[in-house]
């Protein structure tokens, strides 16, 4: 049993002005990566800029990061990280923006090297150091060495490796608060579902189990509350994704996260959502095959699997996709050899996995 988080998280009001010193530690020039928008709104990239300009600290804001961040743009972001000399990186906002800055500093240390090199780890230096300001709830990235990624096919791959842990992670819950309610209740499901499918994933750990459990029970208690969240419930769902993030950096994820990349690749469903549809269908999978597990999970959660099942209904936001009986068969390759299938409990087949999308997507 192994459990390694390096990462340096801090939560706190007002926690990125308190760290100002650690951010001098880590070099005298930064790229930051945001959005266009959310970081801006919510006061985190002025509360950052203010901390660099103190510890006389030059940067540079490279504000294009999208949803599902391509390679192509980690790659450009990563090369101005190198023009300009950059000590160190800085990601400000959801799991999109945290993703894209590890990505970022592999490209900012190793400019010469390419998608393909990327994903084959070819990596002759380590990633420049990485700082993580999350600005939602439901990622975990600010405490996992995982960078998920939209290749140039258009596929949602992960790269994983200890050195993308981030050197220091910052959270302060003001900054959810600029969060819309559609997209807190995606995150929301999204730190659900990493808690879920780490607690049951065959891959999992004592560990593991104490950081999957405790977010889920918080979560248990704030997902039908989503509708007016106020300051205490922000820091508590922002714990719970770190919980998530926590187990997952141990376990992974399971078939949720497998299937649910397709619905973001294709129809444009957010993260959060596109894994938590799949959620009923995988506690019920669990209940079938592991369900010693399942009485545990129930007992530590404080809530019965008919009961989560109905929360997260009810907590999901609507994925308005339909799909033929051939679009669906098409996606069988996507699930043999795959990672997520293989770490769910039990026996769970390419066969299962198109029965699932029959049930909930069948036009």
């Amino acid at each position: 049993m192994r459990f390694f988080v390096p990462t340096d998280l801090r939560i706190g009001e007002n926690i990125v002005r308190q760290s100002a010193a650690s951010f001098a530690e880590l070099g005298k020039r930064c790229l930051i990566l945001t959005g266009a928008h959310s970081a801006k709104a919510c006061g985190a990239l002025d509360d950052l800029r203010e901390v660099l300009r103190k510890q006389q600290i030059d940067f540079f804001v490279y504000d294009r990061v999208r949803q599902n961040p391509t390679v192509s743009m980690c790659l450009e972001a990563g090369l101005v990280a190198a023009q300009m000399h950059a000590s160190f990186i800085v990601g400000v906002g959801g799991g999109s923006v945290l993703d894209a800055a590890k990505a970022a500093a592999v490209f900012a240390a190793n400019p010469q090297i390419d998608e393909s090199m990327l994903y084959d780890y070819m990596w002759t230096r380590a990633p420049l150091p990485i700082v993580c300001i999350g600005t939602t709830a439901g990622t975990g990235s600010e405490v996992t060495p995982v960078s998920v990624l939209t290749d140039s096919d258009g596929r949602k791959r992960s790269i994983r490796d200890d050195r993308l842990y981030p050197a220091l992670s910052l959270g302060d819950a003001r900054y959810i608060a600029c969060v819309p309610q559609p997209f807190l209740s995606s995150c929301a499901v999204d730190a659900a579902a990493h808690c879920i499918e780490s607690f049951f994933a065959v891959t999992a750990t004592p560990i593991s189990h104490l950081f999957a459990a405790r977010g889920a029970q918080m979560l248990a208690q704030l997902l039908g509350k989503l509708d007016s969240v106020d300051a205490a419930q922000r820091e508590s769902l922002y714990l719970a994704s770190i919980y998530g993030g926590y187990a997952i950096s141990v376990t992974g994820t399971a078939f949720p996260h497998a299937m649910g990349y397709y619905l973001t690749e294709t129809h444009h469903i957010p993260h959060g959502t596109a894994c938590s549809v799949f959620l009923p269908a995988f506690l019920r999978h669990c209940a079938a095959h592991d369900p010693q597990s399942v009485e545990a999970f129930a007992a530590q959660t404080q809530c019965s699997i008919p009961a989560w099942i109905a929360l997260l209904q009810r907590a999901t936001p609507d994925c308005p996709v339909r799909l033929t009986a051939s679009q669906i068969e098409a996606l069988r390759p996507r699930y043999v050899h795959n990672k997520g299938l293989s770490r769910t409990p039990g026996t769970f087949t390419p066969d299962d996995a198109v029965q699932i999308m029959t049930d909930l997507f069948a036009s």
